[in-house]
Parts: structure tokens; C-alpha cells; sequence
């Protein structure tokens, strides 16, 4: 979908239709004061004070009415620069553009407005020539949203829209919008019964239904059992800990806007967890390690906090508690390049297998000039990022270097993924560190008996498994493969008088077989059970009739398909099982 600021004739286009929705809205509503009217990814907003007066649908219709009203008149839109003064006249009786006026530079900052027939607004522009050009819009929605984003302050009306430079692009942009109403993994989430949230509960605090659970739990067993066939060694750790964890680690210097408060406890101080390193790294100090021992693979699905504000949660793609797929790798200087080879290997053979394409990486270096967000070591850190470059190099993997975005202790390479809808999400991470090892005091014998301080690799195939679960449910709009299917079966006897015994005994059997399956023998028409196992998303729907019965066979229908496929129930079993193998 396109990102409305990056495009400079759709960014003015949009700014453009702002000021053409508040002339609107000052026709319909003569009181209404304005705020800020930006343009963002998605099109544009405008912040708008109307006293008691909350919008309503029908309002929003109107003001849409008004705007292609106005756009039809065609006036030019023109600019003019004042004086600060000139400003403070003009905008007297506004309080929230005086906030901005006061709030100027005068010595360094040129005061602009725009006009266009009645209707005069503060801005800095550009702007297109007429209002002419704004006929292709949309109003998409509105809501209530505080001034400057203070719950202290008055809460404003704020309407969202777009527009485009004609009426084709507009059409299938709202149907790409429609598109993503569809893939909204929110949606299907709560339609598949995968999670809910409870304001009681807490905001952007998850809870896994019965098939989110399963879901959870297949995709956790699916990467662990990746890991440990190549010799990770999985632990546990507490999802807490005392406050001067994060002071030895310097997360609580470089990351406490991130965390959650300290907790007083008894004349200990704690915090909840938002990373798992400080963990690791103490789990790892608690024996002494030869060079023998290294290179030493702990990981972890691990359950972290942080703190999110409100406005920026997204279901479970966003929350302020969530589980990493979590491993971090001790290794000697000589063993970081194959190391991180593998992981990169590993990251690799999980998008195949799971699907994913679109997908690029992206190298997360310091800014040398940053000397507050990184630890200072110069040395540390050009090691660490000619070391990255070269396997990235060696492996042949394309990159762009992004300068500013590494962790405070050492440089990255993430892997950002395009879901179906939506901007880019990072899942995959892999980080190399030479800083928390020596903040930890870790050691290991070398070869000829000296102590030497590891090097730590972080990394995260998965990323996080709810940002996973919700990337996969938008990329497959809920049409889960069978092996992470919560029901990968359901059986519909047409007559239970005549059908229901042999239904039971083959839901018997697939139970036996760890199939995870389901019996709907309700008073209801085949039709109408199918049309729900249909919606439910289910894989493979078996439907037994008077034939199947009498010949002991297994009739199927895969999720998508009208065609009917008749088999034994060997043949079934043998099928389905190759399915979940390959991860289909």
C-alpha cells in the first residue's frame, strides 16, 4: 500500500485536501477552531475543536457533500507570509493557533497562511494551485483525540481522509483498504477464536483462547525443535529481576523509557523484565566454561514487558507483554562468523518453509556522533561492524546499512518483512555484542589457560510469537497450513441415524493419531454445517454419507475447494501426516 508521504505530488495533494475538509466543516459548524492538519502515511488529518458537538456519521457525509461543493467552485489557493504580529491579529480569536504562533521562532521562522475563497489557515504549505484538483477524496473515519496528545488536555474531533489525483487510483485505494479490513489479523483473530483483550485485564495484555493456544503452541514447538536440532540448550528464566540486573547490563541507563516502573519489594527494588541478556549472561557466569564448551547456544521462549503507550498498541502485533523466540550464542572471536552464518542459515530455512517472501535485510550500525544512546568504545565497535559486513558479504545477501538504528551495545542485522498489508515489520534479529560480556565479567579458558571474555550473539528467528502469529494470520488471512491449523479436521456425518457410529469411530482413530479433529453431529443440514466449517477456516472437512459407511472410505474436501475426494482411510492418514511433515 502506498505510503502517501514519500510520493511529493500526493503529499501536497493531501495537505491540500486538510484545509479543504476544515473550510468544510467552518461552513456546517461557524464556531469550530482548528489544531493541526498533517499529512501521514495513510492521507491526512485534521484536529478539530467543536465545542460539545460529537460527530456522527451523518456529519461526516455532510462534510464530504460540502467538500466536493467547494472543490467543484474551483478557487485558487494562494499564499501569503506575515509578520508574527500580523499572525497573532488574524488568529485572534483561535486559541489553538495562537499556541502555535506563540510557540515560533520569530527570528528564524517564516509565518505563512493559505487562503482559498472564505477560508484562511495557518500553514507552511506547499500546497496545489486550486482547490480544484481535491475532488478525488475520502473521508475514511473519525475519532476523539486529546490536544497535543495530553489526557490532561480537551479531547478534539479528529476526521481521516484521502486523496488521489483521480478517481481510479481513489477506487483502488479503498479497495486495497477493504483488502486489509479483510487481513486485519484483529479481525480474524476474533472471528477464528485466537486471542481476546479485556480492559480489566489490561490494555495491550493478550490472552490465547483455546486455538490461539494451539496455534501458540505449534509454532513455539515448531522453532524449538528447530533449535535444538542444531544443539541450542533451552532454559527458563524469571520474568523479573532485581533492579541492579539492568544497572550491570546499562538497560536501565540506555532503555528505562521502555520499561515498566521499579517495584518495591520488602528492601529490594525490581522491575519487570523487557529483555531476557541479563539473564542469560548471569545463567552463563555460573560456571566456569572452556574454550571446549564454546560455542554455547542458550535460548529461551521467553516472556518479556515493556512499556507501550496506549496509543501505539495493535493487537498482538503491538503489546506491552509479549514472548521471544530468544537465544543468545557465547562463542570465541574465531567462531562469530560461522555462528552468525548459521543463524542467518536458519533465518533463511524458516521463511522457506514457512512461507515467507517478501523480505529484505538491513544492517543497524551506531552514529558515531550519538554520545549519550551507545557505549563508547571505538574499537568495540568497528570490530563489530566490519565483522558483520564481511559475512554479509561472504554469503552474498544484499543489505542497506542503517546508520543509528543498533542496540546500545553493538550493531545488527534484521530482517525487515513486508506483511500483506501494512508498512514493514521487523521478525528476525541477530546482534553481535562485545559490551555485556565484559559488563558481566563472563570468562572462558582459552587454550593456553588464560581467561578470555566471549563474544555474545543475540538473535530471534521469530521475533516475537505474537508479532509471528499476527504477521501469519494477515499474510494467509487466517488459512492456516495444517500443521498450525488449531482444527485440522472436521467430520460431518449427513444422517447421524445411519452415519453417526462410523464418525465416531474415525474421529477415535484420528485422535489416536494426534490429528487434531473435531465431530459436528448436530440436528443440522450438511450444507449448513459446511458453509461453517467453511467460514471456521478448517483444512479438511470430511463429509460421510451411506457410501462411505458401507465401504469404510473417507470423502474430503480441502479448505478452498468444491471438489469431493474419495479415499481409504490408510490413504488419508498417510496423506494428512506428509502434509504436517512438510509443513503445509
Amino acid at each position: 500500500m502506498i505510503n502517501i508521504k514519500e510520493d511529493e505530488r500526493l503529499s501536497k495533494l493531501n495537505h491540500s485536501c486538510a484545509h479543504l475538509m476544515a473550510q468544510a466543516v467552518k461552513h456546517l459548524f461557524p464556531d469550530a477552531k482548528f489544531w493541526v492538519g498533517p499529512v501521514i502515511e495513510e492521507g491526512f488529518y485534521y484536529d478539530i475543536d467543536l465545542g460539545d458537538k460529537v460527530l456522527t456519521d451523518e456529519d461526516i457525509e455532510a462534510i464530504s457533500k460540502e467538500m466536493k461543493k467547494i472543490a467543484k467552485d474551483g478557487k485558487r489557493i494562494v499564499r501569503q507570509e506575515i509578520s508574527k504580529d500580523e499572525a497573532l491579529e488574524m488568529f485572534k480569536d483561535d486559541p489553538y493557533k495562537l499556541d502555535l504562533i506563540n510557540n515560533m521562532d520569530e527570528e528564524n521562522t517564516v509565518i505563512s497562511c493559505y487562503t482559498q475563497g472564505d477560508f484562511t489557515d495557518l500553514c507552511r504549505g506547499p500546497h496545489v494551485d486550486t482547490v480544484k484538483e481535491l475532488k478525488n477524496f475520502k473521508l475514511l473515519k473519525f475519532s476523539g483525540a486529546y490536544w497535543k496528545g495530553d489526557s490532561k488536555n480537551k479531547m478534539l474531533q479528529r476526521i481521516y481522509g484521502i486523496c488521489f489525483e483521480n478517481e481510479e487510483d481513489l477506487n483502488k485505494h479503498l479497495q486495497e483498504l477493504e483488502e486489509a479490513k479483510e487481513r486485519d489479523h484483529r479481525k480474524i483473530g476474533k472471528d477464528l477464536g485466537i486471542y481476546m483483550m479485556s480492559d480489566l485485564v489490561g490494555r495491550g495484555l493478550p490472552m490465547y483462547l483455546p486455538n490461539g493456544f494451539i496455534l501458540w503452541n505449534e509454532l513455539e514447538t515448531y522453532i524449538r525443535n528447530k533449535e535444538l536440532k542444531r544443539g541450542y540448550k533451552h532454559v527458563q528464566t524469571p520474568p523479573l529481576g532485581n533492579v541492579n540486573l539492568y544497572r550491570t547490563s546499562g538497560h536501565l541507563e540506555h532503555y528505562k523509557d521502555a520499561m515498566f516502573p521499579i517495584m518495591q519489594v520488602e528492601d529490594e527494588e525490581y522491575v519487570l523484565r523487557p529483555m531476557n541478556c541479563p539473564h542469560h549472561m548471569v545463567m552463563y557466569g555460573n560456571d566456569i566454561h572452556s574454550y571446549r564448551d564454546l560455542p554455547l547456544r542458550i535460548a529461551e521462549i521467553a516472556r518479556d514487558c515493556r512499556y507501550e503507550a496506549s496509543g501505539a498498541l495493535k493487537g498482538i502485533e503491538r503489546v506491552r507483554t509479549f514472548c521471544q523466540n530468544d537465544s543468545h550464542i557465547f562463542c570465541t572471536p574465531e567462531q562469530i562468523e560461522s555462528e552468525f552464518k548459521d543463524v542467518i542459515d536458519l533465518i533463511l530455512e524458516v521463511y522457506k518453509e514457512l512461507g515467507i517472501k517478501n523480505y529484505r535485510f538491513e544492517l543497524s550500525l551506531r552514529d558515531p556522533e550519538d554520545k549519550v544512546k551507545y557505549h563508547q568504545d571505538d574499537e568495540m565497535w568497528n570490530k563489530a561492524e566490519d565483522a558483520l559486513r564481511k559475512i554479509m558479504d561472504d554469503l552474498n545477501i544484499p543489505y542497506v546499512e542503517k546508520k543509528g538504528e543498533a542496540a546500545f551495545y553493538g550493531p545488527k542485522c534484521d530482517v525487515q518483512v513486508q506483511p500483506a498489508v501494512g508498512n514493514e515489520i521487523t521478525l528476525s534479529t541477530c546482534q553481535i555484542d562485545f559490551c555485556l560480556p565484559m559488563k558481566f565479567d563472563l570468562k572462558y579458558i582459552d587454550k593456553d589457560g588464560s581467561k578470555k571474555t566471549p563474544v555474545v550473539l543475540h538473535r530471534a528467528i521469530l521475533g516475537s510469537l505474537d508479532r509471528a502469529i499476527a504477521f501469519y494470520l494477515e499474510e494467509t488471512k487466517g488459512n492456516l497450513p495444517l500443521f498450525l491449523s488449531p482444527v485440522q479436521v472436521k467430520i460431518l456425518p449427513v444422517n447421524n441415524e445411519y452415519h453417526l457410529d462410523y464418525a465416531k469411530e474415525l474421529y477415535q482413530k484420528l485422535i489416536d493419531e494426534d490429528i487434531r479433529v473435531e465431530l459436528d453431529d448436530r440436528e443440522e443440514k450438511v450444507g449448513y454445517r459446511m458453509r461453517e466449517a467453511v467460514m471456521q477456516k478448517i483444512p479438511l472437512v470430511l463429509v460421510l454419507g451411506q457410501k462411505e459407511v458401507d465401504d469404510k472410505l473417507i470423502s474430503y474436501r480441502r479448505r478452498g475447494s468444491q471438489e469431493t475426494t474419495t479415499v481409504s482411510y490408510d490413504e488419508f492418514i498417510s496423506m494428512i501426516k506428509e502434509n504436517i511433515k512438510e509443513h503445509k
